[in-house]
């Protein structure tokens, strides 16, 4: 149990991220949404490209950004790779992990061109798991505080790095199969001086919490849930701080101390996107293809015990609203100007009003023949966009109707978030990284 006074530490410990910073999934908020201004709105393999470099192996995390400083992660096999197939497919399975041996890296690249500040190989060795064929060994976003990097793998490890790239410690949490063999993605976040990390797995679940300067273990609590793919939200409401996390059993929130504090259930049965807040609410959503239980919820602060809704209810004192089938899969919905947007994998996009869940728009195409959508949308500057496996981008004017605006094709596959820091949008592509900027700017 914290002190008062330890407890008191964490909520107002200094940050050290500036505002043009993009540290962690999603960015500062894990929102998705910037506030600059002079960001692009068109792009093409050549059009507003500052500079685009190749990453060698494989990974789907997304790039973080502190200064003038880019922080990515890969998984590089010693042997022959699988090509990943576009799409929501049965097949992607393998029986058994790679016989190859994989270096796992953490890259620091230069904001300005591009170039390799640092490269850290913190494992090489045979993996011990499988992965689907679209996942990678690599799908976990680095965090930093601003002052340290941890990048977590999730059946590796995490490990902690200063900003030039020395490794301040590491972390064996544990090497465990995933529902199957589908291997893992959840990312670590960062607040208050240390780091969460949520592991939901078929064996032992688990939310830790460790000390960021040593990686000394603070609180572990085991979790009643099998392998689930969503990154934990610190939730900074108007009453307390919370630790959110998603969950095909339930999802639930934690106090700094470790302690759950409510649990809400009725998700699908694979849990992907993370929840995150906008205004009041916390926004959780659960949208498995194949079930018929695909909820989005908006949960009230100061919420205790089971909040789960009562059969037939949309609503309580603590559940503001909730639409039974109105989730997506595989991307985490963005909250920008008061609305809602749900992208589905099946390049369909929804809008409703961020206060009430009521729809502006339902499933509106976003193209014929788009293959599938798993990056999380993100938004600014009165555009939502949505990238697509095809690595085409689709820019939706922000507003009560479906407008598209334009695509924006790189003509590579595409499945990482992209980070949006200093004037730029990073995009993560299967084999490289690119810097989208206006030009001349």
């Amino acid at each position: 149990m914290l002190r008062p006074m330890a407890l008191l530490a964490l909520l107002v410990a200094p940050s050290t991220l500036s505002a043009g910073d993009w540290p962690q999934f999603r960015g500062p908020d894990g929102a998705g949404v910037s506030e600059e201004t002079g960001l692009p709105d068109a792009w093409s393999a050549t059009e507003n490209v500052a500079w685009k470099v190749p990453v060698e192996g494989r990974g789907w995390s997304s790039p973080v950004v502190l200064g003038e400083r880019i922080f990515l992660t890969t998984a590089v096999s010693g042997g022959e790779e699988e090509t990943p197939k576009k799409g929501l497919y049965i097949g992607g399975n393998r029986d058994k992990p790679p016989e190859a041996p994989h270096r796992w890296v953490v890259l620091c690249l230069a904001a300005k061109d591009g170039k390799t500040l640092w490269e850290k190989t913190v494992r090489h060795s045979v993996p011990k798991h499988t992965h689907h064929l679209k996942n990678t060994f690599a799908s976990e976003t680095p965090a930093t505080d601003g002052e340290r990097l941890y990048a977590y793998f999730g059946n590796v490890g995490l490990f902690a790095f200063d900003l030039d790239g020395k490794e301040l410690w590491s972390k064996d949490l544990g090497s465990h199969a995933t529902r199957y063999g589908w291997g893992t993605a959840a990312s670590p976040v960062a607040h208050g001086g240390r780091v969460y990390v949520v592991n939901d797995n078929e064996e032992r679940s688990f939310l830790v919490a460790l000390d960021g300067k040593t990686g000394e273990e603070a609180w572990r609590v085991e979790r009643d849930e099998k392998s689930n793919w969503a990154t934990p939200f610190v939730w900074r409401n108007k009453l307390r701080t919370e630790i959110v996390t998603n969950g095909s059993g339930r999802a639930r929130a934690y106090g700094l101390d470790g302690k759950l504090l409510w649990e809400l259930g009725g998700m699908s049965t694979i849990t992907i996107p993370t929840p995150f807040a906008s205004g009041n609410l916390l926004f959780i959503g659960s949208g498995y293809v194949m079930d018929e239980k695909r909820p989005m919820l908006a949960v009230r602060p100061g919420a205790s015990g089971d909040i789960s809704l009562a059969a037939g209810k949309t609503a309580s004192d603590f559940v503001a609203w909730s639409g039974p089938k109105a989730a997506p899969y595989n991307p985490s919905p963005v909250v920008y100007r008061d609305r809602l947007y749900v992208l589905f994998d099946r390049n369909l996009l929804s809008a409703h009003e961020a206060a009430s869940g009521k729809p502006l728009y339902e499933k509106q195409r976003l193209a014929q023949d788009a293959a599938a959508f798993t990056a999380s949308p993100w938004a600014y500057e009165g555009n939502v966009f949505c990238l697509s496996e095809d690595g085409d981008t689709f820019v939706v004017e922000a507003g009560p109707e479906f407008k598209l605006q334009r695509v924006n094709r790189l003509g590579e596959m595409c499945m990482a978030t992209p980070a949006v820091a200093r004037g730029s949008l990073y995009i993560r592509s299967l084999g490289r990284l690119w810097k989208i900027r206006k030009a001349g700017s």
